[in-house]
This record gives structure tokens, sequence and C-alpha cells, in this order.
């Protein structure tokens, strides 16, 4: 059994324990509150499923409601030596038949009230999610065939500069490593209560959120989704809230607009938390600071990506947060700033390289990617670029203009471009990030007609056709029309230029 296996299954079977409770929730969704055995249970039925359809190593898409349905089949996977592949919310059909042919899937655990589209010739294996919270709280002991440390446990997409998704590779001992190091980090444990209502297809909902808190026995309350009152009402009933920094933008708008004594209530919420985070995209200071006369503190700001989980930390301790800073590695993490000749870079800038337990295998069938990705000695090299200040890392951005950060999710500009070009009538196009103070990178497509579809090709013609394409985190914000598109001697476009042009900051 691996390790991760067994710290899961010793964790959430606890609840019945001598001396235990076994009606303490771990899990609050929209169903009620669910123990760790009757998680476990559910895990076990679904499991039981898979072993019907799928043979060990099988990469498996999860379509599955947030909270109990999503996590049982994640558990069920990874338990018995399957991939889980997470799908995003709302993908539509072109984006699931792109993602299963990238993972190499060919099968789906798939709550029966989906409403998604599936590839020709992909297996559907269906189950009822009301049928999860039966009373039969028995759990099957788990297969012989375990999956061990180094075998692949998930599968979570990233974009790269070739503007084509990629499968990471996460192994059993990666998530262990990332976990880990998050709980210790900030010191999560039973007596925490997090509030969830981050995206789970992601690293920072799945892995540093939902897995991190219930692998340490902490209580996880899902939240059907992201919705500003929704959250301000559930910091009553949390310790902690993790978040991106739109999610924090949209927060502070409902505050300014609540009525005086509704303030005065979440104002009270929000300094009774414990921790709160900010991830996935740079918070602007602004925002941080508007938080702070609120909550009494910073949100905590880190640094990581799919690929290496949790890498750079601001400290646990308010008092020692800086603003507009990352902080230091994690204890198991080694960091270092490379200039473009791989050369130490010393306090920088310099681009940052990561090495440790938490790095991921590689991406899934694409070799080539996997190794530029690496360079000697096993340090990752992530693109973006850092300065050290006073023993903390400082980001300034990425290598690769192609790679926007919009609302806390990665995104592939050329990926987009990619999709925008099969619309009749968009003769060229280039997508950008533009600097926002909600977004991160407000992403813009910014589009040259072709001669004659000037009536047809509209800004809202090219965002309809990116919605039935793109999930919803994908869509450009704005699409603007142009005459040409800037490019130098080399006829290269020359997308700062655009972003100059289009950034509207006072």
């Amino acid at each position: 059994m691996s390790e991760l296996s067994r710290r899961w299954m010793e964790t959430l079977g606890s609840d019945v324990a001598p001396g235990s409770d076994p009606r303490r929730a771990r899990l609050v969704d929209e169903g009620g509150a669910v123990d760790g055995p009757s998680i476990l249970a559910a895990a076990s039925r679904l499991g039981g499923l898979l072993e019907q359809h799928t043979e060990r190593g099988d990469r498996v898409l999860i379509d599955a409601p947030r909270g109990l349905p999503w996590l049982a089949a994640f558990l069920a996977c990874v338990t018995r030596g399957r991939v889980a592949v997470p799908l995003a919310e709302g993908c539509p059909a072109p984006e699931i038949a792109a993602q299963a042919e990238r993972a190499g899937a060919r099968r789906g655990l798939v709550a029966t009230t989906s409403t998604t589209s599936f590839p020709k010739g992909f297996e559907v294996i269906a189950f009822q999610a009301a049928d999860l919270r039966g009373n039969d709280r028995a759990v099957a002991p788990l297969p012989e065939v375990d999956p061990g440390d180094d075998e692949a446990a998930l599968f979570l997409f990233t974009s790269g500069t070739t503007g084509r998704p990629k499968a990471a590779i996460l192994t059993h001992a990666n998530l262990l490593a990332q976990t880990r190091a998050v709980c210790a980090a900030w010191r999560i444990d039973r007596s925490d209560v997090l509030l969830h209502a981050l995206p789970l297809h992601h690293t920072h909902g799945v892995v540093v959120g939902l897995l991190s808190a219930l692998g340490a026995g902490a209580r996880v309350e899902v939240l059907p989704r992201f919705d500003p009152r929704a959250v301000w009402e559930g910091l009553a009933r949390a310790t902690t809230w993790m978040g991106v920094p739109t999610m924090y933008a949209k927060l502070l708008d409902v505050f300014d607009a609540a009525a005086p004594d509704v303030r005065s209530r979440w104002a009270t919420s929000a300094r009774s938390l414990r921790l709160a985070t900010s991830g996935s995209a740079a918070l602007p200071v602004s925002l941080g600071a508007r938080w702070r006369a609120i909550a009494g503190s910073l949100p905590l700001e880190r640094y990581g990506m799919t690929e290496i989980g949790m890498a750079l930390g601001n400290p646990l301790d308010p008092a020692g947060r800086r603003a507009g800073a990352v902080g230091a590695p994690f204890p198991t993490v080694e960091a270092r700033l490379v200039d473009e000749r791989g050369d130490d870079a010393g306090d920088g800038p310099g681009e940052l390289w990561i090495r440790g337990p938490s790095v991921f295998a590689g991406y899934f069938a694409q070799p080539d990617e996997t190794a530029a990705s690496f360079a000697e000695g096993g340090w990752f090299r992530t693109g973006d670029v850092a300065v050290i200040e006073a023993g903390s890392f400082r980001l300034l951005g990425r290598r690769s203009v192609d790679i926007l950060k919009s609302g806390g999710e990665k995104v592939s500009a050329l990926e987009i471009e990619e999709v925008l070009r099969e619309l009749e009538g968009v003769a060229e196009v280039a997508v950008i990030g533009v600097p926002d103070a909600v977004w991160g990178d407000r992403v813009v497509a910014v589009v040259v007609v072709a001669d004659g579809h000037a009536s047809a090709c509209t800004p809202e013609a090219v965002r309809a056709f990116a919605k039935a394409r793109l999930p919803p985190f994908k869509v450009p914000k704005d699409v603007v029309i142009t005459a040409a598109l800037p490019r130098n001697a080399m006829g290269k476009v020359q997308k700062q230029v655009l972003v100059q042009q289009l950034d509207t900051k006072p």
C-alpha cells in the first residue's frame, strides 16, 4: 500500500477509534455532513465499479459534483492504482475530447447528473451520487494490487509554451510530499475547518486545499461554487480560507456594498480566521492592504505550480509577511535563481529553479517537453523570473508572454489563439494578458478580420465561438478588432506592444 493511501485510510478511518466521536464530520457539502468512515465507504463502493470496468494504471476522467461524489471518485481511483484525471467544471465537448486524448483516457467515472458530452467510443462508468450517502459504512479491503509510491496518482493539466495543455504526472509520493509540506508549514490539523470554494481540476483546489486538509484530519466545508456572500457567511464557521486574487477582489466589492451591520459581522469573522492564504497569481498590493484593513492581517501569499506543489511561502506569523513577496522555500524545497547562461544569479533577477520531493514525474507522453523542463541535477525550470529581497522571493513575471495567470488559473495564449483561428473571418489573432487589479492578467484577444467578414466577425461573435469550445476561464474577457498586429523585423507579433497599447491602468 502506498504511504499516501495508508495515510488517508488511517486518518479518515480514525473517527471510529475508541473514545472518538463517529458523528464528527470530515466533509460538509450540499448533501450534508459526512464522517470519515462514510467517505471511505463511498470510495469503496465506487472502487468496486472501477475494478469491473478498468485495469491498474488506467487514466480515469472524473466528472462529479463537488463534495462527497467528487472525493469518493478520486479516492476510488488512487487507492486502486488508477490515475484520477479531474475535469474542469463547464468543459465543452471539444475540450473534453482533447483532454481525454492527451491523458490517454478511455473511461470516465461520471455522476448520472452530469450533462457532459464525451467523445465517441468513450466508456462512461455512471454512478448515482445520492447512493453514496447510504447507511452502510462498511469499508471493503483494498485490493492486493495496491499502488506503489512511485506510481501515478493524479493528472492535472497545465499550459505550456507550445499552446497545447500538458498532463502533469503527480505520483503518490508527490502528493504525500506536497500535502505534508502544506500542513507542516501552515500547521493544519484536526482542529481546523477549511472553507473550500476553489476549482477541483486545479492543484490549488485539489492538493493545497482539499487533500491537504483531509490528510491532516481537518474538516472541509465545500461550497457548491464561489459566491462572495456565501464565503463571507461561511467564514464564521471556518478557521482557514484559501483563495486567489480574483476572489479577494470580489469579496471586497461585496463587502463595500453591504450594510454597516453586515460589514461589522463579516469583519469579525475575517478577523477570527487562523489562516487566510492567496495564491495561483500575484496578489496586488492594494488588494492585500484592503483585506488587512478588514481582517487585521495580510493574506499569506505563497508560490507554487501544478508541477511542483507549494514551493515558497510567507511566514505563518502575520507579522513576518511582506506585501508583494512570496516568501522563502518550504523546508523540503530547494530554490535558486539562474541567469540566461544557466549560472547562479545570486539574489537575481533570474529564472526560479526548484528541486525537491514535491516535483512532479513529468508530462504524460511528452518526453521532449519533460526533458526541456528540467536542468541537470533534477532542477525544474519554472519559467518565472524573480529576485530575493531580505530573504524573501519576489516575482517579476513570466519568461514567456504566452503564459498568462488569470483569476488564479494558468492560461496558454497560444492554445486560445489556435481555437480562435478556426472561426471563419479571423485572419490573424494575438491573445495577451492586460494587467488587471481583479484578474491579474485580463485575457484579451486582438483580432484582425478578413476582408468581407466585418459584419459577422464581431467581438460578440468571437467570444461566443470561444465559449462553445473553451472552459470559462480561458474565454477572452475582451475582444479588440484591429487593422493589423504590430510585428518586428522578423515578422513576429510584438505582444508587449499590444499590452502597452491596451493597458489602461491609472
